[in-house]
């Protein structure tokens, strides 16, 4: 089935909270959907179906659909860690297609910030029932040393280089500035990402991504409810969804999903990398980025390094700007779901919204990619293509 044009997102809203040590995890998600519904015009009493992750309290939806009091005939819950919300507006929006539902909203809200999780730097806790936890739990893998052993990876497969990562978190300052809720709002240099402690050989403090609270929603509607809205409609226009292993032992640290997502996308998009105005690239770390650029087909494999170097990220002056809203590595990390704060700064650039010193011009044709769970081992991934109606 194919989706373009059949669905399109009518409201989205950002928590404005990074730290919430007073507030519930469902109280987070009733809020951010509260915002999303009124900035698309509509109630709760609209909303016909629920789309949600592993940070809605339950789990699943029906405790969230009980706590927001909805009435609904469709439901959705989908865990692929950071890539979960990329993924569940393409699930929304093929949900919209067949006819399942009219106005989907969709929730995130986490508190890691409040909670005092070591996001990244500790090993998760293992489920003894998951197949590789026999093979795997004994080496202690963290998110931060695994995302290292990609970096150091494309360095010695590619010549990238620690200054060329660094250039990442440089962009994503140069928009920060510009956002009075993001949590590290200084810009920053080349010298002073490299300058910063190191986490996992090659990575620096800053080459990692804030931990906050807060969160965020969609709503995703039919083109004919869209139509009798006063928001500027955004029209999905493609999704693609994919899941990589380690493919018993034949694995490419410097691949992500994305290399088949992206096509996916673009293909139901009727469009190419090249048509692209706006990017909203997770960016658990600088890495991730270069390596997600590479896939979605900004530029050949291994010239990741050099396309991101001399602020080609940055708003106004490169290539390709990204993640203007400051992003995971400034912005804020609500939980490990950053593709729904992606999407939410995409549609704000397409309806031209966008803080003024970061908006694009001309901004018709924007792409939200999120990348979930361990890039070095296995991962999901999911791409959303967005045009201004």
């Amino acid at each position: 089935m194919t989706i373009s044009g059949k669905a399109y997102i009518a409201g989205a809203f950002e928590h404005p909270t990074r730290h919430a040590p007073d507030k519930t995890v469902a109280q987070l998600h009733a809020e951010v959907a509260l915002g999303a519904l009124q900035d698309a015009g509509l109630t709760r009493q609209d909303v016909d179906g629920y789309f949600c992750s592993g940070d809605a309290p339950g789990p699943g939806p029906a405790s969230m659909a009980e706590y927001m009091n909805l009435k609904l005939r469709h439901a959705d819950y989908t865990e692929v860690g950071g890539a979960s919300y990329a993924l569940l507006v393409g699930h929304a929006a093929e949900a919209i297609a067949a006819g399942k539902c009219d106005v989907a909203l969709i929730t995130l809200a986490g508190r890691p910030r409040s909670e005092g999780m070591a996001t990244g730097t500790a090993p998760r806790p293992r489920d003894p029932n998951q197949p590789e936890a026999p093979w795997e739990a004994s080496y202690a893998i963290t998110t931060a040393n695994g995302y290292a052993m990609c970096a150091m990876r494309h360095m010695h497969q590619y010549g990238t280089t620690g200054a060329q990562l660094a250039w990442v978190k440089v962009a994503a300052s140069h928009h920060a500035q510009h956002n009075p809720h993001a949590m590290l709002p200084e810009v920053v240099t080349v010298e002073e990402v490299l300058a910063s402690p190191m986490i996992a050989d090659p990575l620096h403090r800053l080459d990692c991504c804030v931990i906050s609270d807060g969160g965020g929603a969609l709503v995703v509607v039919r083109p004919e409810i869209a139509k009798t809205l006063k928001r500027p409609p955004v029209k999905i226009i493609g999704t693609g969804e994919a899941v990589k292993h380690l493919t018993a032992g034949t694995f490419d640290l410097t691949t992500s999903a994305a290399a088949r997502s992206g096509p996916i996308a673009f293909a139901e998009a009727g469009i190419t990398p090249a048509d692209i105005k706006y990017a909203s690239i997770y960016d658990s770390f600088t890495i991730t980025v270069i390596i997600q650029i590479e896939d979605l087909g900004f530029c050949a494999k291994g010239a990741g390094g050099k396309f991101v170097a001399d602020g080609n990220l940055i708003s106004g002056t490169g290539k390709l700007p990204f993640n203007t809203d400051g992003g995971g590595l400034c912005n804020n990390h609500p939980a490990n779901r950053g593709s729904m704060t992606k999407v939410i700064e995409a549609v704000r650039q397409l309806r031209g919204e966008a803080h003024p010193a970061v908006q694009v011009k001309n901004c018709d044709l924007a792409l939200a990619h999120g990348t979930g769970f361990q890039l070095a081992t296995r991962h999901g991934a999911a791409t959303v293509i967005m045009e201004r109606e």
